[in-house]
């Protein structure tokens, strides 16, 4: 079982209950960035963490392309319009010192479940075999890994739909084989901002959740 140490490497003794509990309580989506840059190695160790998120098969059929600094302007071009952005509710999100397409490659999948040890599945014969596209669910995985390690180095992180998705993709020449998911920007939070339209929404209790022994 892969258990995400490297070769040598002890087990890492698990995290108290109340320091997880903490990052995931206190974890906000951020909307206001401060104008800073980043280094590449920061945004690597967060990819990094989330590379151990569950992945069916252990495909790993997710991407992300990534726009650092001053190059994140070429996302904004494409995704939104002059006159959107002069009227946007939340300018402080053009400060972010990263912005990255996430990405998932459904082919990937096929051709890991085409494998002998999957063959028997029948998922290799194509894309129409998946009940559950995993590509969707592994990249969605992977989003939230790097949200949460995000906020536990104190870096903000939001993720939200890609605008003019054709123009994006056509712009950072992502092929239309690849299913684009969507942004993710990350950066030093100012402060809270503005908070977005749903965030007075009423949290689910477990109860609401849990449908114990039958639906």
């Amino acid at each position: 079982m892969d258990d995400g140490r490297e070769p040598g490497q002890t087990r890492r003794p698990f995290l108290s209950p109340v320091e997880f509990g903490d990052v995931v309580r206190t974890r906000r989506m951020t909307r206001n960035f401060r104008a800073a840059e980043l280094e590449p190695a920061v945004i690597e160790q967060l990819v990094d963490l989330a590379s151990r998120a569950p992945s069916a098969g252990k495909t790993q059929g997710w991407h992300l392309v990534g726009l650092l600094n001053e190059g994140t302007d070429a996302y904004w071009a494409a995704a939104m319009d002059p006159e959107v952005r002069e009227t946007f509710a939340f300018p402080g999100l053009f400060n972010a010192s990263f912005v990255g397409v996430v990405v998932a490659d459904p082919s990937a999948y096929v051709q890991r479940y085409s494998e002998p040890d999957k063959a028997r599945t029948g998922l290799g014969s194509g894309v129409d075999a998946w009940e559950t596209p995993y590509w969707t669910v592994d990249a969605s995985m992977v989003v939230m890994t790097v949200l949460h390690a995000a906020h536990d180095v104190g870096l903000g992180a939001l993720f939200f739909a890609v605008g003019n998705a054709e123009r994006v993709r056509k712009a950072l020449a992502i092929p239309h084989g690849m299913q684009v998911i969507g942004a993710l920007a990350i950066g030093v939070p100012e402060d809270e901002g503005q908070p977005g339209r749903s965030a007075q929404r009423t949290r689910r209790a477990p109860g609401d959740i849990i449908r114990w022994d039958r639906w």
